[in-house]
């Protein structure tokens, strides 16, 4: 077996960023969770389910996150395919030889659902596959056969490396992070799928869910968290924007704080209503109850915070 030394995966909500903060802890990169959340955009996403499926967190397509991210000083590359594909069996031999040559070279990896449908940062191999950890697995399993990757029901292949780069000035990084925001806001059909709704538009999709007693249990519980921890590093990120660049967008700076801080506590209170239990099931509905229309309030008035708070992003973008 080869392995790399204490690389582990950073617990959070958004596993994708989870994985990716503990390989840049690993390489010596610097750089506090909001900014790395807010640099690659993430944490302006909601992506919400009609149905407020599970999936709703992971499923759009998040390459511009790999873009955003060279600002930030690093690039994740890799490999990627859906097992529809002709070459599927050579593409899970090729992301195989790729981690293998990555960790030989010293550089930590990530890849999709090599446990549960998630991201899981992979420390090291030896000839039978990989071995990770992740959600449900904080102290390592392994091997997963490398002929079994992206062999799911949802099938996809996703395998990256993490190596360090040359970061952009914090002017450059804040913009490209909230001209995304703002593009990401209107659900552009090439970043978010049939059935899903992003922006202010998706707080209106998890209301008419809950009032329709269609919400999933589960997701609901999945969806409140991780966007709860998005908006958080949102308010984080724009303080820490405003201290690095300071007269250049003060006033909306202040507003934007001020409407994501609202954002955050409407979601928070979300998840104070659906905390997040195990035996949650995708497949159980939540009930027309008080914690429904106390849910709903929440959202109504997270779903207005954020409508606000667009316009001063836009500010803040012309400003630089």
């Amino acid at each position: 077996m080869k392995a790399l030394e204490n690389v582990k995966w950073v617990p959070r909500w958004v596993a994708h960023l989870g994985c990716v903060k503990g390989c840049l802890d690993y390489l010596g990169l610097e750089m506090s969770e909001p900014w790395l959340y807010g640099g690659t955009g993430h944490a302006f996403v909601i992506n919400v389910h009609d149905e407020l499926c599970p999936s709703g967190p992971t499923a759009w397509n998040s390459m511009k996150l790999f873009k955003l991210g060279r600002n930030l000083g690093y690039r994740a590359e890799g490999i990627s395919a859906s097992r529809d594909q002709e070459d599927f069996a050579a593409k899970q031999k090729q992301a195989y030889e790729y981690a293998r040559q990555a960790i030989d070279r010293g550089y930590p990896c990530y890849g999709w659902e090599l446990d549960i449908p998630e991201y899981y940062v992979v420390h090291g191999y030896d000839d039978a596959g990989y071995y990770f950890n992740g959600p449900g697995a904080d102290d390592g399993k392994g091997p997963k056969p490398w002929q079994e990757l992206g062999d799911t029901g949802i099938g996809m292949l996703e395998m990256y490396s993490v190596t360090p780069g040359e970061a952009a000035d914090d002017a450059t990084t804040l913009k490209a992070a909230l001209a995304f925001a703002l593009e990401v806001a209107d659900s552009p059909k090439d970043i978010i799928f049939e059935h899903y709704t992003s922006g202010p538009a998706a707080y209106d999709t998890w209301i008419r869910a809950l009032e329709a007693g269609r919400a999933s249990d589960m997701g609901t519980r999945y969806n409140a968290g991780v966007w709860a921890e998005c908006r958080r590093n949102a308010v984080g990120f724009l303080e820490e924007a405003k201290g690095r660049l300071p007269g250049r967008a003060d006033a909306a700076f202040d507003q934007a704080i001020a409407a994501y801080r609202v954002v955050a506590e409407g979601l928070g209170k979300v998840t104070e209503i659906y905390p997040w239990k195990w035996e949650a099931s995708d497949e159980d509905l939540l009930p027309i109850d008080g914690d429904s229309r106390a849910a709903i309030e929440a959202l109504q008035a997270a779903r207005e915070a954020e409508r606000a708070g667009l316009p001063s992003l836009q500010a803040i973008v012309e400003a630089l």
